[in-house]
């Protein structure tokens, strides 16, 4: 048997980690700035994380949901508390996809309508209900087209107003932060307005914050900077910092029945305790206090270089256009100066997702590479 080709894969083999650093099958040490799609939170092989998971594994590591598993309450409880919707309710799932599609479900229960609203440029993940939202006709099968979804852009709330006013729209999701579209960052004032729309249409207001969401943007959640508080978030990758988790945070007004949802791997005792080690090195460790002031300092210094159109997003989670296309800079930057960044569908943009432990001196080190490396591109691309 061979694998299924589905991912271009670069000539590297990760084999060991450490905090922001990675090292590959000859030992040499690459410095991650994308920390594997936004999923490693809290940094690589952290002893608090390991110990956690470690200590579980000797005890327990799985058993089905129809027993009682406590640290599902002690980690919705933790988790309630540190990002402020201690009043929500927690569904425990294994992906970000999966989040959304249980999500987009209990929207569907409570108002009975099956169109959603989603934006261009959107990315919610390739499951059937989830790739459908998901603006990407191309990696769409015929078998998700199974109900009706209208793309619009950002920052219209009229044609929000006018989609909902039909009565048959069951939900709007939104990114916090747009990441896979490039790191476009919706308004506060436009989220605010999505907030009011729906509450008057009966419209539920869905927050993917699979990838903006853990501290990643200098508040728990991205769309907190708005001061909003939606129906249903869904939550996964920086939830784990690698171990396969996700949720959906679900508002007090869905009430549960036994039935409604269910699945077998979601929230075993092993995710509980990688997800619960992540909360206490957040918090200890002041993670999300980082993620902001690291931000600022890295969007203030990139700045000043050449070749640069523009700096989007918020705390650890920024994107950089070039005026010119990404790939070559991205590949350079990888091969010649050991850091790893992120791409998107925007094609002259690079993600930079490091984890939220990331220090001043490694900070340095990625300015440091970075401007060699857009230096050298420079000398070869035409402005």
């Amino acid at each position: 048997m061979t694998l299924f080709d589905v991912y271009p894969l670069f000539p590297i083999d990760i084999q060991r980690s450490h905090g922001c650093h990675v090292y590959d099958q000859h030992g040499r040490r690459y410095l991650d700035f994308y920390g594997g799609h936004a999923v490693v939170s809290i940094g690589h092989s952290h002893p608090h994380f390991l110990k956690r998971v470690k200590d579980q594994m000797d005890k327990i590591a799985f058993y089905s949901n129809f027993v009682e598993n406590e640290l599902r309450e002690v980690l919705a409880a933790k988790l309630g508390a540190l990002s402020g919707y201690a009043d929500y309710q927690l569904f425990m799932v294994n992906s970000g996809a999966e989040a959304i599609e249980n999500a987009l479900k209990l929207a569907s229960f409570q108002n009975g309508r099956t169109k959603v609203v989603a934006f261009g440029k959107g990315f919610h993940g390739r499951t059937s209900a989830a790739v459908k939202i998901t603006h990407d006709p191309s990696i769409q099968a015929p078998i998700n087209h199974g109900f009706e979804v209208e793309y619009l852009p950002f920052e219209d709330l009229e044609a929000v107003e006018k989609a909902l006013a039909k009565g048959d729209v069951t939900a709007v999701v939104i990114e916090g932060i747009q990441g896979i579209g490039g790191i476009n960052e919706p308004s506060a004032d436009f989220l605010r307005g999505l907030s009011t729309l729906c509450e008057a249409h009966g419209t539920c207001l869905v927050l993917d914050e699979i990838q903006s969401g853990y501290g990643r943007t200098g508040r728990f959640f991205a769309h907190q900077h708005a001061g909003i508080r939606p129906d249903l978030i869904t939550i996964a990758k920086g939830m784990g910092n690698g171990f396969p988790i996700g949720g959906v945070i679900i508002s007090p007004k869905f009430k549960a029945r036994h039935g409604l949802l269910g699945t077998t791997f979601g929230g075993t005792h092993m995710a509980c305790a990688a997800a619960l080690g992540v909360l206490e090195v957040i918090e200890n460790e002041l993670l999300i206090e980082n993620a902001a002031k690291q931000g600022e300092r890295l969007k203030a210094e990139l700045q000043g270089f050449e070749g640069i159109k523009e700096i989007r997003g918020r705390g650890l989670m920024i994107g950089v256009e070039f005026e010119f296309p990404a790939a070559p800079f991205r590949k350079k930057l990888m091969e010649d100066f050991g850091v790893f960044t992120g791409s998107s569908s925007n094609k002259n943009t690079v993600r930079l997702l490091p984890p939220l432990c990331v220090s001043d001196e490694e900070i340095e080190e990625f300015l440091g590479a970075f401007k060699a490396c857009l230096e050298a591109v420079l000398e070869t691309v035409s402005l």
